[in-house]
């Protein structure tokens, strides 16, 4: 059986963004996954039922520590001769594509998932844009997952056309639609939920699923929403502008971590989530599922993404969502069909849609009963993972 090495820099990236794909092709292929943190590494092995190598790398500019990773990777797949690496996200995909080509691996294949340096400029652009081009150079075929990365790629001139492909509809790894599957959750169990986080049943809840960061727009998310709960709470002894409110009071719930030291959120954010009783911040939870099960809509005002596993994962929940005009957000929500399309870093863009979607009770119910039916048609994990497994086939063959 071919040996096939999947790489990402971290585990998390191997748990979330890989998952059971992982699993499905260890029946085809001998597939072992390097990351790195071996302990937590080893963890995620285990569950998914493959082969683990820790390779320390780090997702920062440190280029002692990069050459050391550069030389163990090298080693390793020259001992081991795998017949498919594949790599996932910027470090590994350096790292990984560059000792697999050094080491004379046929099919060397990297998955774009996003693009850093598309929020960055100066001589840390061109330092990303070179790490992109060399990581490409080393690669025999480049898969960005959503047609709008592979626009962006061809316009930067990163690499040759012939290169590049999207992988089915985009997306990684699809989304699991019976395990992201309201019907799992009674209404009983939704009560509970909201019950927990101290939710009343009249409450609109939106969600954010993410890292609590900068670049997921969470500064004008919380701006806005700190704007319409203060004009909600005003218009209650007033004549109200905003018809068909029904009287339902906006909840904010954030769940994910906060990354201070990669890319901090301004100190009024912090202190509006700390103060503000209508914001509900959780943390990292390993299963969402219970949240967007209690939740009414997903608000996702990313500045940038490959294609976002949470805006499939809230569509199969049968939330809809607003997202920003950026690539894969704006190929699984339908404007107006399946959720909102708005502009990125635009407070009041957030703000508006955030209003009309609780205000027009027709229009939320028509883009909720709409939102599920779409991620499975396009997203299905199973059509995603065989795409993939006959492009293996394929190269293989070559």
């Amino acid at each position: 059986m071919a040996k096939l090495f999947r790489i990402t820099t971290v585990p998390v990236s191997v748990e979330k963004l890989l998952g059971k794909q992982l699993t499905f092709m260890n029946q085809f292929y001998e597939v072992t996954a390097i990351s790195s943190d071996k302990e937590d590494l080893e963890r995620v092995g285990q569950e998914l039922g493959v082969k683990t190598k820790a390779i320390e790398m780090t997702r920062k500019i440190t280029p002692i520590q990069d050459l050391k990773s550069l030389w163990q990777m090298y080693c390793y797949l020259k001992k081991e001769k795998p017949g498919i690496v594949h790599t996932h996200t910027p470090k590994a995909g350096l790292i990984g594509m560059i000792a697999a080509k050094l080491a004379g691996t046929k099919v060397r294949l990297h998955t774009v998932a996003g693009l850093p340096l598309m929020e960055t400029s100066g001589v840390k652009r061109r330092v990303l844009n070179l790490v992109e081009k060399l990581t490409y150079a080393c690669a025999t075929k480049v898969y960005p997952n959503s047609y709008g990365l592979k626009d962006f790629i061809l316009k930067e001139k990163f690499c040759p056309p012939h290169k590049l492909k999207v992988i089915g509809n985009g997306s990684t790894n699809g989304i699991d639609t019976a395990y992201f599957d309201p019907a799992l959750f009674s209404p009983q169990q939704k009560k509970e939920i909201r019950q927990q986080w101290q939710l009343e049943d009249g409450d609109f809840v939106w969600i954010f699923v993410g890292r609590l960061v900068k670049d997921k727009g969470i500064n004008e998310l919380v701006a806005a929403f700190r704007q319409l709960t203060e004009e909600l709470n005003d218009s209650e002894n007033k004549n109200s502008t905003i018809d068909n409110r029904r009287n339902r009071a906006p909840k904010l719930l954030l769940v994910g971590p906060l990354e201070p030291e990669l890319d901090p959120l301004l100190p009024e954010t912090l202190r509006e989530m700390e103060h503000n009783k209508n914001i509900l911040t959780v943390g990292y939870q390993k299963d969402v599922r219970p949240y967007l099960a209690a939740a009414d809509a997903l608000i996702f005002p990313s500045y940038r993404e490959g294609f976002p596993n949470v805006v499939m994962q809230a569509g199969a929940m049968e939330l809809p969502s607003i997202v920003t005009n950026i690539n894969g957000c704006n190929e699984i929500v339908k404007n107006n069909e399946n959720g909102m399309i708005i502009s990125i870093k635009n407070k009041d863009q957030i703000y508006n849609a955030l209003l009309r979607l609780m205000a027009n009770l027709s229009l939320y119910n028509k883009m909720k009963s709409q939102a599920r039916e779409y991620i499975v048609q396009h997203y299905d994990q199973k059509l995603i993972w065989n795409a993939i497994l006959a492009e293996y086939r394929e190269l293989t063959n070559k």
